[in-house]
């Protein structure tokens, strides 16, 4: 259900993934389709089992798919090499995790460069390019601190930050206010639909349903399968995107 008039930033065709538990195989995806367009803004939800964390662990090229077809960015990646697909991996996608996965020895400006050390085109800038992400999420007095000296909230800013600052293609959240009280969590998603607004692509999971209400596309998932996938119309495209549309 991807918009035609924007451009095309994820495609699944018939994609699979098989593990195998003993002598029994489990199809924890089974025959995904899915097209995902810039700035989409994607919930994706399901009971546990479902393969909702499946599918993002291989929209993320964290995992392989056992077969099928997935172009991330007009790019086959079921055709590259393990180095290729990290530099992807780092590159295109930003993730963040309901953990944070923060390097506690690290301040908050030191943790958001830590991507661009391994990037192609970044290392260089990094310091200038991680403090304007930081100021972007809201904690430009902030940078000099430790985790053990930030909030929930601040943390997962931080690493909202770390998952922009190499400007990937999208945006890939796994429960992202799973670990937050509710007001933190408001705020959280109330930076997403602002980041949605600017333009980013995102795609998260969750088994909320107030979470997922901020996304204007969810996909619903059962045993493998997507089983519903429907528009909410929550957010228009950004109001600069439909003017480029336009002309």
């Amino acid at each position: 259900m991807a918009d035609t008039n924007r451009r095309l930033i994820i495609h699944l065709q018939a994609v699979t993934r098989i593990y195998k538990v003993g002598v029994e195989r489990i199809h924890a995806l089974d025959g995904i389709d899915l097209d995902i367009s810039e700035n989409d803004y994607v919930a994706v939800m399901g009971a546990s089992g479902s393969g909702k964390s499946t599918l993002m662990n291989v929209l993320g090229c964290l995992d392989r798919a056992t077969s099928g077809y997935y172009e991330l960015d007009g790019r086959d990646t079921t055709r590259l090499s393990d180095a290729a697909l990290a530099r992807v991996r780092n590159e295109r996608i930003g993730f963040v995790f309901q953990s944070f996965e923060l390097l506690g020895q690290l301040s908050a400006l030191k943790n958001v460069e830590m991507p661009l050390i391994y990037s192609t085109d970044g290392w260089w800038s990094r310091r200038k390019r991680a403090k304007a992400v930081l100021e972007r999420v809201g904690l430009a007095d902030r940078i000099k601190h430790k985790p053990n000296q930030l909030s929930g909230g601040e943390k997962q800013r931080v690493a909202i930050a770390r998952s922009l600052v190499c400007e990937p293609s999208i945006l890939l959240a796994d429960e992202p206010t799973g670990n937050l009280d509710s007001k933190t969590s408001d705020g959280i998603l109330a930076l997403f639909d602002q980041l949605h607004r600017e333009g980013q692509t995102i795609i998260l999971v969750t088994h909320e349903e107030s979470v997922a209400c901020h996304a204007n596309r969810v996909i619903c998932m059962k045993d493998g399968r997507i089983c519903t996938d429907s528009l909410t119309n929550r957010h228009p495209p950004p109001e600069n995107n439909a003017k480029e549309d336009a002309g």
